[in-house]
């Protein structure tokens, strides 16, 4: 028994070795090139920044810049909750749909390996040069408008929208759903990693288990909720980190937006880094709360 222990422990140090030679390569770069840069960032948040040719001169403001962010711009604080409910909208569909198209990927039909590479399309489209031309290709917005026109106007969501307005149920909460079924094209977009990660989770739980839970009678609704969500709750917890980290790194956020102009065409550095800081922050904050809470529920195996 002992020696059967001694052997696991030498395979759970094996593992934790391999694990940290894989991530090596990044921890290295970040000190390299990323800790200076953040802590000159964090201090800049502190100071005026007067710029000079060639160079640049910090003078020490405190809390001035933060002060001003909360209280003096109108727009950041508005720009900051609406991008974080937005986020968390979008990152419950985004982890939704992705759960759920592994699950349909994760069944036995022909073709699913074309299947499976149409669905991690996304990634590929959403990196680099690919995504420059499809979002300056006029030839792509060219046959976008041409298929508004065809449409005439007509919209299955807008219709039911307007039918349930009039009715007057729940319209809240139907405004959000539709909100999120308009935009589908964008949480595909950003689904393929998830999706992945969800797939390689399903593919590891052994399928005896399912077919002991079938000798017992248990429905496919309780197979899932007593063997596949267990069994896979440990990517629901990387997923959602990914998530609301890829969320906070789009271009077509409001906030960076906010912060780019306030830096570059306002020329006001001090700020810029005050706020980048407190969005920072803000975003760190809730990944660490709700990873803590999903951490809970998290069941880990040997």
């Amino acid at each position: 028994m002992k020696k059967q222990q001694n052997k696991l422990a030498g395979l759970q140090k094996q593992k934790a070795i391999a694990g940290y030679i894989f991530i090596s390569p990044f921890i290295i770069g970040f000190l390299m090139f990323m800790v200076k840069p953040l802590l000159q960032s964090l201090y800049m948040s502190f100071c005026e920044v007067e710029l000079a040719a060639g160079t640049f001169n910090m003078v020490w403001q405190g809390i001035e810049k933060y002060r001003y962010a909360f209280r003096g711009d109108a727009d950041f604080n508005r720009l900051v909750v609406e991008e974080f409910v937005q986020m968390m909208i979008n990152s419950v569909a985004i982890m939704v749909f992705s759960f759920f198209v592994s699950l349909i990927l994760n069944q036995e039909f022909k073709g699913r390996a074309l299947v499976r590479a149409v669905f991690f399309l996304p990634v590929i489209l959403s990196s680099g040069i690919v995504l420059g031309l499809d979002t300056n290709n006029s030839l792509m917005d060219t046959i976008q408008v041409s298929v508004q026109e065809a449409a005439s106007g007509v919209s299955v969501t807008g219709a039911l929208e307007s039918i349930l307005r009039t009715a007057g149920i729940g319209v809240r909460a139907f405004e959000k759903v539709f909100e999120v079924i308009d935009q589908i094209y964008d949480i595909a977009i950003a689904s393929g990693i998830q999706i992945i990660i969800f797939l390689s989770g399903l593919q590891t739980i052994s399928s005896s288990m399912y077919e002991a839970a079938d000798i017992e009678g248990c429905t496919a609704w309780e197979s899932l909720w007593k063997i596949t969500f267990p069994m896979i709750s440990s990517m629901f917890l990387v997923n959602w980190i990914y998530t609301i980290i890829d969320y906070c790194m789009r271009d077509t956020n409001q906030v960076i937006e906010k912060v780019q102009t306030v830096m570059i065409q306002n020329i006001n550095y001090g700020l810029a880094s005050a706020m980048s800081w407190i969005y920072f922050v803000i975003m760190i904050a809730f990944v660490g709360i709700t990873s803590l809470l999903i951490s809970k529920g998290v069941y880990y195996y040997d």
